[in-house]
């Protein structure tokens, strides 16, 4: 069964298990968490509201993303 899954959908609507911390690191526990869901896509959300909004995006953006990140595209947010 598939849920209406949308962007800016509250997160915690998402369930409370599967989200992950990849990019967790010192500073104070705020980070950022990401989850699979139905349909192929990503759910992405702030671990300090974890009833906000989902930003929900494809794996293939994600992986542009990621991708960009490595290669220094999002420097300029450091």
């Amino acid at each position: 069964m598939m849920r209406d899954i949308f962007n800016g959908m509250p997160a915690d609507s998402l369930g409370d298990e599967g989200w992950e911390r990849p990019w967790s690191g010192p500073n104070g526990g705020s980070c950022v968490e990401a989850k699979r869901v139905d349909g192929g896509r990503v759910a992405v959300r702030q671990s300090s509201d974890p009833t906000g909004p989902a930003l929900i995006c494809t794996v293939a953006a994600m992986a542009g993303f990621v991708e960009g990140a490595k290669n220094g595209l999002a420097d300029f947010l450091l």
